[in-house]
């Protein structure tokens, strides 16, 4: 391999601002593309040794059809995007990144929990659309502002980002219980899950969307919590039904959601949640993640990984095997 050049495709390079910055004495050449859809996969890899994704499918066929290929990887967390089994079979190498934004994921949650139990949207709101201006008093009371301190957040996934979304919510004085992990005895801090929603002030999702957890919040459970309680959600869009939290926030069953995540990512204009007569309802769109910290790491992490392949392909002709982390 001394003396060749490598390829790397990045198929979703607007997804990450930040950029890859690789080394100059490198013999790499990267093409990035701001976007790659489905039908043009194929194409663009078939000539890459390496590739970079964030949420572009790479199938079975689509890795058949790229035979320099040695290494994937994948700047996210998950690896649902890539068919690993074929990976596996086809000797390609492939990488993830599983904690580049955890701490910033953490804190969206308690910043959209303190914007929730404070009203922040609506109080700002009221400020510049007169309301302050015409109020008989030096303030313009509006809806119930309520303490986070001594609150009981509940926490359904008890991985990297629910621990530290645990961790900040503790040391604003709140109490963190979390749903018992399937498989294994319920701790002393953990509830059932359906036990759990009926007990917390606050419910934040941060578990992996299986068979098992799409929909995991309904219509029933968010019955079940209480009408003072907020729903957090910045796991996968498809664990909440939308119809039915939609619903729930116009009927007043629960005080309000904030939701960085849909199923449907951009979603259509007829989404469900982005009707404009859900006042308690704070969405954002999927950028809990995306701090500048986050994007640093997740950018070096993945120069790093790219650079080790190399290196160790130029001096030794080896190629990587799969790890998928």
């Amino acid at each position: 391999m001394n003396g060749a050049r490598f390829k790397l495709v990045f198929l979703d390079a607007a997804t990450l601002p930040q950029g890859l910055r690789f080394g100059a004495a490198l013999p790499i050449d990267v093409e990035a593309h701001a976007a790659t859809s489905d039908d043009r996969v194929a194409q663009r890899i078939a000539d890459a040794d390496v590739i970079v994704t964030n949420k572009v499918p790479l199938s079975a066929d689509a890795l058949r059809g790229a035979p320099k290929l040695q290494l994937i990887c994948i700047a996210a967390a998950g690896t649902d995007n890539v068919d690993l089994q074929a990976a596996a079979q086809q000797g390609i190498g492939v990488h993830n990144v599983p904690d580049y934004g955890s701490d910033a994921v953490a804190e969206h949650v308690i910043a959209t929990l303190l914007a929730l139990r404070r009203g922040l949207a609506t109080y700002a709101q009221a400020a510049v659309d007169g309301r302050w201006s015409s109020a008989a008093q030096f303030c313009w009371h509006g809806p119930m502002i309520r303490d986070v301190g001594g609150s009981v957040l509940g926490v359904v996934g008890r991985g990297r980002i629910g621990e530290a979304a645990a961790r900040l919510a503790r040391g604003l004085g709140l109490t963190v219980l979390f749903a018992r992990t399937p498989g294994q005895p319920c701790a002393e801090d953990e509830r059932e899950l359906d036990a759990l929603v009926r007990e917390v002030d606050a419910l934040t999702l941060h578990v992996p969307l299986t068979p098992q957890t799409r929909g995991l919040i309904g219509a029933e459970r968010l019955s079940a919590m209480k009408p003072t309680a907020v729903l957090i959600n910045t796991g996968r869009g498809a664990l909440v039904d939308p119809h039915a939290l939609a619903q729930a926030l116009r009927d007043g069953r629960i005080a309000g959601a904030a939701i960085d995540v849909l199923e449907v990512e951009p979603p259509p204009p007829s989404h469900p949640l982005l009707a404009r007569d859900i006042a308690n309802l704070l969405l954002t769109p999927h950028v809990a993640w995306a701090s500048e910290g986050a994007q640093r790491r997740l950018a070096a992490r993945l120069v790093e990984i790219v650079e080790a392949h190399l290196r160790r392909v130029i001096a030794t002709g080896e190629t990587a095997q799969t790890t998928a982390h």
